[in-house]
């Protein structure tokens, strides 16, 4: 459910981008899931002293992510910037082996990574390169997530977190869309992206961390590239050339090998 709905969610925000602009489109996402989190959790400060660094530092990452993500969504067709995004997760699943198996597992990514960067079309180096700084700060995501999930018992430091992430991008996405943010027919476009790719998404994820083991959660996120693939062709008609789709396989078969397989 999470992964249909944040890359369904991604495919309608890319739809605001010419009115709203990509920074306009993250910080409508992430101040109004910040709002609904709020109301929803009502969380405390002083409650919350013991993870206050950790929803510091999962604001900050999960701020920047959006930001570069949204950057090489503008720029690239949504299948192929989550399939270079998913690097991110996949380094994290690796971090630290010496098994030749999970080399297997990191050569085929990267012949997959190298297969999107060479078929032409609708594929740019920048939109490539915002694509691996989005997975960067994915790979912290999901660390912090785990060190969140530990430390708070609800929802609470999520909404906390989304806060500080919502006023880390406001600036970007004030200065990027000014006055066209307060359109009614936009923001009720944001609070639908909101929600959809973000106040539901992490909350199932929260809760899927604290329920089954990290490896599972894993190999069924690995799912992500080739449902962001599809979202991106039955929403935006962006149909992938079919060396993007191999491309696409690979990366989501190394990673769902690779945290299958992984020691623990």
């Amino acid at each position: 459910m999470a992964i249909v709905s944040v890359q369904v969610g991604a495919a309608l925000a890319k739809q605001l981008f010419a009115v709203a602009g990509t920074a306009g489109a993250v910080t409508l996402r992430l101040v109004l899931a910040a709002v609904v989190l709020v109301l929803l959790w009502r969380p405390s400060i002083r409650a919350q002293r013991r993870a206050i660094p950790v929803i510091l530092a999962y604001g900050v990452v999960l701020g920047v992510m959006n930001l570069c993500f949204y950057a090489a969504l503008e720029r690239i067709p949504l299948g192929i910037a989550v399939t270079v995004e998913f690097l991110g997760p996949l380094a994290v699943a690796l971090a630290g082996s010496r098994r030749w198996l999970d080399g297997l597992w990191a050569l085929l990514a990267g012949a997959g990574v190298v297969l999107l960067a060479n078929t032409g079309g609708a594929v740019s180096v920048p939109g490539l390169l915002f694509a691996l700084a989005a997975g960067a700060c994915w790979a912290g995501y999901i660390l912090l997530s785990a060190a969140l999930g530990s430390r708070t018992t609800d929802g609470s430091g999520l909404a906390l977190a989304a806060v500080v992430s919502g006023l880390l991008v406001a600036p970007f996405g004030i200065v990027d869309a000014g006055t066209a943010l307060l359109q009614p027919w936009v923001l009720a476009a944001g609070l639908g992206v909101a929600l959809m790719s973000s106040v539901i998404p992490y909350s199932l994820e929260l809760t899927a961390l604290r329920s089954i083991p990290p490896r599972v959660f894993g190999v069924l996120m690995s799912l992500e590239p080739a449902v962001a693939a599809l979202a991106g062709l039955v929403v935006l008609g962006e149909a992938l050339r079919p060396a993007q789709w191999i491309a696409v396989v690979c990366v989501v078969a190394a990673s769902a090998g690779a945290t299958r397989y992984r020691r623990e």
